[in-house]
Protein backbone atom coordinates (compact mmCIF):
# COMPACT_ATOMS: atom_id res chain seq x y z
CA UNK A 1 0.00 0.00 0.00
CA UNK A 2 1.18 3.47 -0.77
CA UNK A 3 2.12 5.56 1.84
CA UNK A 4 0.19 8.62 2.72
CA UNK A 5 1.77 12.42 1.21
CA UNK A 6 2.20 15.06 3.31
CA UNK A 7 2.58 18.81 2.01
CA UNK A 8 4.20 21.14 4.51
CA UNK A 9 4.70 24.43 4.31
CA UNK A 10 9.04 24.43 4.36
CA UNK A 11 11.21 27.24 5.03
CA UNK A 12 14.23 25.47 5.78
CA UNK A 13 14.67 26.83 9.30
CA UNK A 14 15.16 24.81 12.43
CA UNK A 15 11.54 24.12 13.20
CA UNK A 16 10.20 23.36 9.77
CA UNK A 17 13.28 20.84 9.53
CA UNK A 18 12.57 19.25 12.89
CA UNK A 19 9.13 19.07 12.11
CA UNK A 20 9.64 17.44 8.07
CA UNK A 21 11.88 14.43 10.08
CA UNK A 22 9.13 14.07 12.82
CA UNK A 23 6.12 14.04 10.58
CA UNK A 24 7.81 11.64 8.70
CA UNK A 25 8.94 9.42 11.02
CA UNK A 26 5.48 10.16 13.35
CA UNK A 27 2.80 9.46 10.20
CA UNK A 28 5.15 7.22 8.23
CA UNK A 29 4.05 9.58 5.18
CA UNK A 30 5.87 10.95 2.06
CA UNK A 31 7.04 14.59 2.88
CA UNK A 32 6.91 16.95 0.15
CA UNK A 33 8.17 19.81 0.48
CA UNK A 34 6.80 23.10 -0.16
CA UNK A 35 8.18 26.54 -0.50
CA UNK A 36 7.00 29.77 -1.91
CA UNK A 37 9.29 32.15 -3.59
CA UNK A 38 7.27 35.84 -2.70
CA UNK A 39 10.51 37.37 -2.42
CA UNK A 40 12.87 35.87 0.41
CA UNK A 41 16.18 36.69 -1.97
CA UNK A 42 19.13 34.77 -0.40
CA UNK A 43 17.01 32.90 2.32
CA UNK A 44 16.37 30.39 -0.42
CA UNK A 45 19.53 29.64 -1.05
CA UNK A 46 19.90 25.57 -0.55
CA UNK A 47 16.45 24.76 0.30
CA UNK A 48 15.87 22.16 -2.15
CA UNK A 49 18.78 19.91 -1.12
CA UNK A 50 18.60 20.58 2.98
CA UNK A 51 15.25 19.21 2.28
CA UNK A 52 16.17 16.21 0.08
CA UNK A 53 18.50 15.18 3.04
CA UNK A 54 16.35 15.90 5.88
CA UNK A 55 14.26 13.41 4.12
CA UNK A 56 11.77 15.11 1.86
CA UNK A 57 10.08 12.96 -1.07
CA UNK A 58 10.14 15.80 -3.61
CA UNK A 59 10.47 19.58 -3.03
CA UNK A 60 8.68 22.33 -4.70
CA UNK A 61 10.36 25.92 -4.87
CA UNK A 62 8.09 27.99 -6.55
CA UNK A 63 8.03 31.37 -7.64
CA UNK A 64 5.29 33.16 -7.06
CA UNK A 65 6.86 36.87 -6.88
CA UNK A 66 4.66 37.75 -10.06
CA UNK A 67 1.24 36.67 -8.73
CA UNK A 68 1.83 38.00 -5.25
CA UNK A 69 2.47 41.70 -6.44
CA UNK A 70 -0.54 41.08 -8.92
CA UNK A 71 -2.99 39.11 -7.45
CA UNK A 72 -2.24 39.97 -3.69
CA UNK A 73 -0.56 43.38 -2.80
CA UNK A 74 -2.04 45.19 -5.28
CA UNK A 75 -5.58 45.02 -4.79
CA UNK A 76 -5.07 45.09 -1.04
CA UNK A 77 -3.36 48.71 -1.46
CA UNK A 78 -6.83 49.16 -3.90
CA UNK A 79 -8.86 48.90 -0.25
CA UNK A 80 -6.19 51.72 1.54
CA UNK A 81 -5.86 48.40 4.17
CA UNK A 82 -3.79 49.39 7.21
CA UNK A 83 -3.54 47.49 10.54
CA UNK A 84 -4.19 49.43 13.61
CA UNK A 85 -3.03 52.94 12.00
CA UNK A 86 0.10 51.35 11.41
CA UNK A 87 0.79 48.00 9.65
CA UNK A 88 0.78 47.32 6.17
CA UNK A 89 0.29 43.37 6.73
CA UNK A 90 3.13 42.33 4.91
CA UNK A 91 3.21 39.27 6.74
CA UNK A 92 -0.66 38.37 6.67
CA UNK A 93 -1.21 39.04 2.94
CA UNK A 94 1.32 36.17 2.15
CA UNK A 95 -0.51 33.42 3.84
CA UNK A 96 -3.39 33.20 1.45
CA UNK A 97 -1.10 33.05 -1.53
CA UNK A 98 1.17 29.95 0.46
CA UNK A 99 -2.15 28.03 1.37
CA UNK A 100 -3.58 28.48 -2.14
CA UNK A 101 -0.75 26.94 -3.74
CA UNK A 102 0.17 24.17 -1.07
CA UNK A 103 -3.87 23.16 -2.09
CA UNK A 104 -3.28 22.87 -5.35
CA UNK A 105 -0.01 20.89 -4.86
CA UNK A 106 -1.82 18.79 -2.54
CA UNK A 107 -4.53 18.13 -5.59
CA UNK A 108 -1.70 17.39 -7.77
CA UNK A 109 0.27 14.64 -5.82
CA UNK A 110 -2.94 13.02 -4.17
CA UNK A 111 -1.60 14.45 -0.57
CA UNK A 112 -4.55 14.28 2.17
CA UNK A 113 -2.51 16.24 4.59
CA UNK A 114 -0.89 19.92 4.84
CA UNK A 115 1.27 20.54 7.67
CA UNK A 116 2.70 23.88 9.06
CA UNK A 117 5.21 24.98 11.38
CA UNK A 118 3.46 28.00 12.78
CA UNK A 119 3.24 27.95 16.75
CA UNK A 120 -0.08 27.59 19.00
CA UNK A 121 0.53 31.50 19.55
CA UNK A 122 0.44 33.59 16.79
CA UNK A 123 -1.80 34.39 13.85
CA UNK A 124 -0.13 32.11 10.95
CA UNK A 125 -1.30 29.07 11.82
CA UNK A 126 -5.44 30.49 12.27
CA UNK A 127 -4.33 32.08 8.63
CA UNK A 128 -2.85 28.78 6.97
CA UNK A 129 -6.12 26.82 8.61
CA UNK A 130 -9.04 29.08 7.45
CA UNK A 131 -7.61 29.73 3.95
CA UNK A 132 -7.25 26.09 3.78
CA UNK A 133 -10.67 25.58 4.79
CA UNK A 134 -12.02 28.22 2.36
CA UNK A 135 -10.18 25.99 -0.34
CA UNK A 136 -9.95 22.67 0.29
CA UNK A 137 -11.99 21.74 3.16
CA UNK A 138 -11.98 18.14 2.39
CA UNK A 139 -7.76 18.19 3.13
CA UNK A 140 -7.01 17.89 6.93
CA UNK A 141 -4.03 20.04 8.40
CA UNK A 142 -1.54 19.11 10.81
CA UNK A 143 -0.20 21.72 13.60
CA UNK A 144 2.91 19.83 15.04
CA UNK A 145 3.26 22.61 17.66
CA UNK A 146 -0.53 22.32 18.81
CA UNK A 147 -0.10 18.30 19.51
CA UNK A 148 0.87 17.28 22.91
CA UNK A 149 3.29 14.72 21.42
CA UNK A 150 5.43 16.98 19.82
CA UNK A 151 5.91 19.42 22.60
CA UNK A 152 6.46 16.36 24.76
CA UNK A 153 9.36 15.72 22.87
CA UNK A 154 10.46 19.60 22.05
CA UNK A 155 9.71 21.81 24.78
CA UNK A 156 12.61 24.10 24.01
CA UNK A 157 14.93 24.96 21.41
CA UNK A 158 17.98 22.70 22.71
CA UNK A 159 15.74 19.81 22.38
CA UNK A 160 15.99 20.28 18.76
CA UNK A 161 18.99 20.70 18.35
CA UNK A 162 20.21 17.97 19.92
CA UNK A 163 17.62 16.28 17.92
CA UNK A 164 18.68 17.84 14.96
CA UNK A 165 22.25 16.66 15.10
CA UNK A 166 20.85 13.21 16.00
CA UNK A 167 19.53 12.94 12.86
CA UNK A 168 21.89 15.02 10.85
CA UNK A 169 19.47 17.40 9.62
CA UNK A 170 21.82 19.92 8.12
CA UNK A 171 20.45 23.56 10.11
CA UNK A 172 22.42 26.39 11.30
CA UNK A 173 20.71 27.71 14.51
CA UNK A 174 21.75 28.14 18.38
CA UNK A 175 20.12 27.86 21.72
CA UNK A 176 20.04 31.80 21.60
CA UNK A 177 18.11 33.68 19.30
CA UNK A 178 17.82 37.65 18.94
CA UNK A 179 14.83 37.58 17.04
CA UNK A 180 12.87 35.73 14.26
CA UNK A 181 12.06 37.52 10.82
CA UNK A 182 9.60 36.33 7.82
CA UNK A 183 10.69 38.33 4.56
CA UNK A 184 8.63 38.48 0.97
CA UNK A 185 8.54 41.27 -1.59
CA UNK A 186 6.56 43.93 0.32
CA UNK A 187 8.06 43.81 3.51
CA UNK A 188 10.21 42.26 6.24
CA UNK A 189 9.29 41.79 10.07
CA UNK A 190 11.01 41.21 13.20
CA UNK A 191 9.97 39.68 16.81
CA UNK A 192 10.44 37.87 19.71
CA UNK A 193 13.96 38.00 21.52
CA UNK A 194 14.97 41.12 22.42
CA UNK A 195 12.34 43.00 20.91
CA UNK A 196 9.65 41.23 23.60
CA UNK A 197 10.79 43.70 25.71
CA UNK A 198 8.64 47.16 24.64
CA UNK A 199 10.92 49.17 26.15
CA UNK A 200 13.82 48.38 23.94
CA UNK A 201 15.08 50.86 21.45
CA UNK A 202 14.88 48.82 18.26
CA UNK A 203 16.14 52.32 16.53
CA UNK A 204 19.12 53.02 18.05
CA UNK A 205 22.88 52.85 16.04
CA UNK A 206 23.73 49.68 18.04
CA UNK A 207 20.93 47.72 16.56
CA UNK A 208 21.37 49.23 13.30
CA UNK A 209 22.10 45.51 11.97
CA UNK A 210 19.23 44.13 12.51
CA UNK A 211 17.75 45.90 8.97
CA UNK A 212 17.80 44.57 6.11
CA UNK A 213 15.47 46.52 3.54
CA UNK A 214 16.27 50.42 4.56
CA UNK A 215 19.02 52.36 6.03
CA UNK A 216 18.48 54.64 9.18
CA UNK A 217 16.91 58.07 8.42
CA UNK A 218 19.95 59.78 9.98
CA UNK A 219 22.52 58.26 6.72
CA UNK A 220 20.28 58.64 4.17
CA UNK A 221 21.32 60.86 1.55
CA UNK A 222 21.74 64.61 2.40
CA UNK A 223 20.01 65.34 -0.82
CA UNK A 224 15.85 64.92 -1.61
CA UNK A 225 14.67 62.61 -4.19
CA UNK A 226 11.63 62.93 -6.57
CA UNK A 227 10.06 60.28 -7.88
CA UNK A 228 6.47 60.29 -10.11
CA UNK A 229 3.73 57.57 -9.86
CA UNK A 230 1.55 56.58 -12.81
CA UNK A 231 -1.75 55.16 -11.56
CA UNK A 232 -4.72 53.25 -14.18
CA UNK A 233 -8.06 52.48 -11.90
CA UNK A 234 -5.69 52.11 -8.89
CA UNK A 235 -3.08 50.85 -9.43
CA UNK A 236 0.78 51.90 -10.06
CA UNK A 237 1.48 51.12 -13.99
CA UNK A 238 4.93 53.02 -14.14
CA UNK A 239 7.11 54.99 -12.38
CA UNK A 240 9.46 57.94 -13.44
CA UNK A 241 7.38 57.31 -16.99
CA UNK A 242 8.16 53.84 -17.30
CA UNK A 243 5.79 51.55 -17.39
CA UNK A 244 6.34 48.57 -15.19
CA UNK A 245 4.47 45.38 -13.94
CA UNK A 246 3.05 45.10 -10.40
CA UNK A 247 6.45 42.87 -9.40
CA UNK A 248 8.59 45.40 -10.83
CA UNK A 249 7.32 48.43 -9.59
CA UNK A 250 7.39 47.04 -6.13
CA UNK A 251 11.30 46.04 -6.27
CA UNK A 252 11.44 49.75 -8.19
CA UNK A 253 10.02 51.21 -5.09
CA UNK A 254 11.58 49.03 -2.37
CA UNK A 255 14.94 49.87 -3.88
CA UNK A 256 13.97 53.89 -3.40
CA UNK A 257 12.12 53.47 -0.06
CA UNK A 258 15.51 51.86 1.34
CA UNK A 259 17.81 54.28 0.03
CA UNK A 260 15.98 56.89 2.16
CA UNK A 261 15.02 55.38 4.92
CA UNK A 262 11.47 54.86 4.66
CA UNK A 263 9.08 52.46 5.82
CA UNK A 264 10.31 51.51 9.05
CA UNK A 265 7.43 50.86 11.52
CA UNK A 266 7.77 49.33 15.49
CA UNK A 267 4.37 48.71 17.09
CA UNK A 268 2.32 46.91 19.46
CA UNK A 269 -0.14 45.03 18.06
CA UNK A 270 -2.89 43.09 18.89
CA UNK A 271 -3.27 39.51 17.55
CA UNK A 272 -6.22 37.78 16.49
CA UNK A 273 -5.71 34.84 19.20
CA UNK A 274 -6.12 36.97 21.98
CA UNK A 275 -2.50 38.52 23.03
CA UNK A 276 -0.21 41.70 22.11
CA UNK A 277 2.86 41.49 20.42
CA UNK A 278 5.04 44.01 19.68
CA UNK A 279 6.78 43.93 15.70
CA UNK A 280 9.02 45.75 14.14
CA UNK A 281 8.70 46.30 9.96
CA UNK A 282 10.68 47.59 7.28
CA UNK A 283 8.20 48.23 4.55
CA UNK A 284 10.07 50.52 2.33
CA UNK A 285 8.12 50.28 -1.32
CA UNK A 286 5.07 49.60 0.12
CA UNK A 287 4.74 52.92 2.27
CA UNK A 288 5.39 54.90 -1.20
CA UNK A 289 2.93 52.99 -2.70
CA UNK A 290 0.50 53.29 0.21
CA UNK A 291 0.95 57.05 0.56
CA UNK A 292 1.10 57.82 -3.32
CA UNK A 293 -2.51 55.90 -4.22
CA UNK A 294 -4.18 57.78 -1.36
CA UNK A 295 -2.71 61.06 -2.99
CA UNK A 296 -4.32 60.29 -6.31
CA UNK A 297 -7.38 59.25 -5.22
CA UNK A 298 -8.16 62.37 -3.19
CA UNK A 299 -7.88 64.07 -6.40
CA UNK A 300 -10.33 61.76 -8.45
CA UNK A 301 -12.48 60.01 -5.87
CA UNK A 302 -15.53 60.97 -5.53
CA UNK A 303 -16.06 62.12 -1.67
CA UNK A 304 -18.98 59.70 -0.41
CA UNK A 305 -17.19 56.87 -2.36
CA UNK A 306 -14.35 57.64 -0.16
CA UNK A 307 -15.73 57.59 2.65
CA UNK A 308 -17.82 54.94 1.97
CA UNK A 309 -14.59 52.84 1.20
CA UNK A 310 -12.72 54.31 4.03
CA UNK A 311 -15.77 53.26 6.69
CA UNK A 312 -14.76 49.54 5.53
CA UNK A 313 -10.70 50.10 5.47
CA UNK A 314 -10.73 48.45 9.39
CA UNK A 315 -12.67 46.05 8.85
CA UNK A 316 -11.14 44.54 5.58
CA UNK A 317 -7.89 45.10 7.49
CA UNK A 318 -9.08 42.81 10.16
CA UNK A 319 -9.81 40.23 7.21
CA UNK A 320 -6.35 39.99 5.67
CA UNK A 321 -4.97 40.16 9.24
CA UNK A 322 -7.22 37.52 10.10
CA UNK A 323 -6.72 35.36 7.72
CA UNK A 324 -10.00 35.76 5.53
CA UNK A 325 -8.66 36.52 2.62
CA UNK A 326 -10.99 33.86 1.17
CA UNK A 327 -13.89 34.75 2.72
CA UNK A 328 -17.17 35.84 1.12
CA UNK A 329 -16.86 39.05 3.10
CA UNK A 330 -13.94 39.98 1.77
CA UNK A 331 -13.91 39.39 -1.96
CA UNK A 332 -18.14 41.28 -1.49
CA UNK A 333 -15.44 44.69 0.08
CA UNK A 334 -13.14 43.52 -2.94
CA UNK A 335 -15.55 44.43 -5.44
CA UNK A 336 -17.01 47.43 -4.17
CA UNK A 337 -13.22 48.27 -3.86
CA UNK A 338 -12.62 48.16 -7.68
CA UNK A 339 -15.59 49.82 -8.38
CA UNK A 340 -14.50 52.73 -6.29
CA UNK A 341 -11.05 52.30 -8.64
CA UNK A 342 -12.31 52.84 -11.96
CA UNK A 343 -12.01 56.59 -11.31
CA UNK A 344 -8.54 56.97 -9.71
CA UNK A 345 -6.23 57.38 -12.44
CA UNK A 346 -3.23 60.00 -12.89
CA UNK A 347 0.06 61.18 -11.70
CA UNK A 348 1.39 61.84 -8.13
CA UNK A 349 4.87 63.05 -7.57
CA UNK A 350 6.89 62.74 -4.03
CA UNK A 351 9.58 63.87 -2.63
CA UNK A 352 11.90 61.53 -0.76
CA UNK A 353 13.93 62.90 2.10
CA UNK A 354 15.07 61.06 5.42
CA UNK A 355 12.03 58.93 6.07
CA UNK A 356 9.56 61.01 5.00
CA UNK A 357 7.20 61.00 1.78
CA UNK A 358 6.76 64.69 0.79
CA UNK A 359 3.72 65.31 -1.36
CA UNK A 360 4.91 67.49 -4.33
CA UNK A 361 2.39 67.46 -6.90
CA UNK A 362 -0.43 65.34 -8.62
CA UNK A 363 -2.58 65.85 -11.53
CA UNK A 364 -5.13 63.41 -13.22
CA UNK A 365 -7.29 63.89 -16.49
CA UNK A 366 -9.94 63.12 -14.81
CA UNK A 367 -9.78 64.93 -11.63
CA UNK A 368 -12.60 66.01 -9.71
CA UNK A 369 -10.76 69.15 -8.29
CA UNK A 370 -11.73 72.36 -10.17
CA UNK A 371 -9.70 75.59 -9.21
CA UNK A 372 -12.13 77.51 -10.96
CA UNK A 373 -15.06 76.76 -8.78
CA UNK A 374 -12.76 75.94 -5.64
CA UNK A 375 -11.31 79.50 -5.78
CA UNK A 376 -11.25 82.32 -3.20
CA UNK A 377 -11.53 84.80 -6.43
CA UNK A 378 -14.44 85.54 -8.44
CA UNK A 379 -15.89 81.76 -9.90
CA UNK A 380 -15.79 82.72 -13.69
CA UNK A 381 -18.08 79.55 -14.55
CA UNK A 382 -20.72 80.28 -11.51
CA UNK A 383 -20.88 76.70 -10.63
CA UNK A 384 -21.42 77.82 -7.03
CA UNK A 385 -23.42 80.77 -5.50
CA UNK A 386 -21.79 81.13 -2.03
CA UNK A 387 -25.32 82.76 -0.98
CA UNK A 388 -26.72 79.19 -1.28
CA UNK A 389 -24.77 78.24 1.37
CA UNK A 390 -26.53 79.82 3.87
CA UNK A 391 -30.22 77.75 3.44
CA UNK A 392 -27.54 74.69 3.49
CA UNK A 393 -26.48 75.90 6.89
CA UNK A 394 -30.02 76.28 8.51
CA UNK A 395 -30.93 72.63 7.19
CA UNK A 396 -27.67 71.31 8.67
CA UNK A 397 -28.24 73.50 12.03
CA UNK A 398 -31.68 72.58 12.46
CA UNK A 399 -31.88 69.29 14.56
CA UNK A 400 -29.12 71.05 16.50
CA UNK A 401 -31.13 74.01 17.61
CA UNK A 402 -34.34 71.75 18.33
CA UNK A 403 -31.62 69.37 20.68
CA UNK A 404 -30.58 72.89 22.43
CA UNK A 405 -33.47 74.07 23.00
CA UNK A 406 -34.11 70.58 25.11
CA UNK A 407 -31.96 71.18 27.09
CA UNK A 408 -32.21 74.95 27.37
CA UNK A 409 -35.70 73.54 28.91
CA UNK A 410 -34.65 71.62 31.34
CA UNK A 411 -31.94 73.70 32.46
CA UNK A 412 -35.01 76.26 33.16
CA UNK A 413 -37.34 73.69 34.96
CA UNK A 414 -39.88 74.08 32.43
Amino acid sequence: MAKQKIVLAYSGGLDTSIILKWLEQTYDAEIIAFTADIGQKEELDGLEAKALATGATKVYIDDLTAEFAEDFIFPMFQAGALYEGQYLLGTSIARPLIAKRMVEIARAEGATMIAHGATGKGNDQVRFELNVAALAPDIAVIAPWRMAEFRTQFPGRAEMIAYAEEHQIPVTASAAKPYSTDRNLLHISFESGALEDPWFDASSDANEAMYMLTVSPEKAPDTAEYVELTFEQGNCVAINEERLTPLAVMERLNELGGKHGIGRVDMVENRFVGMKSRGVYETPGGTILFTAHRKIESLTMDREVMHLRDSLIAKYSELVYNGFWFAPERLAIQALVAESQKNVSGTVRLKLYKGNIIGAGVQSPVSLYHPDIATMEADPTQAYDQGDATGFIQLQALRLKVSAGVELQKGSGR
